[in-house]
């Protein structure tokens, strides 16, 4: 059985992620993992203090070097987002420079590019949204996700500004906004489009009850950390996105 190190760059006021990826790579049955963390200040899920995170990537990513980590998470789905359309490939492309730079092969994902890349490998082009953000910022993320190619075919914000608390939405109050969009039209449901909004044991139960595929952005950054490692995607009961393995992208 093969053994990765996990680097995440982690929002500090984000308590989720570093639970529920571990929760999920848990799961996986011919690998282990460890979980190597850094994090970037922020308390307030504003534009300013985005911005303000994000210049402090560069230490992030240096100390997770440091660790030797075999794949790196960049862990803020709406810091990458609200900076505009395609800002994904432009921090990958920077911390793997940096990274390259300290002769380093690590694979290197973004919850926001794992989220569009997740969607692309099932063919899931009409998705709906349950998100924590403040409706400006989660217009960003459907401009976004939109600018992808995806349609948006109905979206809900739950307007919570402070982090901390977004950490401390309840599962129910998440399935429940879930319940209140038309999915008439929907190929998948993304039911946490935030990896700091708790959402892990909601994604088999929205999936039964509403009888499309459901993921998160933990459950895509997963998917997408296995396929970088070359590691097969099933992991149980984490829906339909890990329910089969999925080919390596070339």
């Amino acid at each position: 059985m093969s053994h990765h190190r996990i680097g995440m760059i982690v929002p500090s006021s984000n308590v989720t992620v570093e639970t529920e990826i571990p929760a999920l790579l848990a799961r996986h049955g011919s690998a282990t993992f460890s979980f190597h963390g850094s994090r970037m200040r922020m308390g307030q899920v504003t534009p300013e203090e985005l911005v303000a995170m994000n210049a402090q990537r560069g230490r992030c990513v240096d100390e997770l070097a440091d660790a030797g980590v075999d794949a790196l998470l960049y862990a803020c789905l709406v810091a990458v987002m609200a900076q505009g359309a395609g800002e994904h490939r432009r921090v990958e492309t920077a911390v793997a420079s940096q990274l390259a730079e300290r002769g380093l092969a690590t694979e290197l994902i973004s919850s926001a590019g794992a989220l569009v890349d997740a969607l692309a490998a099932m063919s899931w082009g009409r998705v709906a949204l349950v998100m924590p953000y403040m409706r400006p910022l989660a217009e960003q993320v459907v401009a976004y996700l939109e600018a992808e190619g995806i349609e948006i075919v109905d979206w809900v914000a739950l307007e919570v500004g402070d982090n901390a608390e977004v950490g401390c939405i309840p599962g129910d109050r998440v399935l429940d906004a879930a319940r209140r969009l038309d999915l008439t039209r929907a190929d998948a449901l993304v039911i946490s489009c935030c990896v700091q909004m708790p959402s892990l044991p909601q994604v088999a139960v929205a999936e039964r009850e509403l009888g499309l595929p459901v993921l998160s952005a933990a459950t895509a950054g997963a998917f997408c950390l296995l396929r970088a490692l070359g590691l097969p995607t099933e992991i149980p009961d984490a829906g339909s996105l890990l329910a089969v393995r999925h080919p390596t992208p070339a």
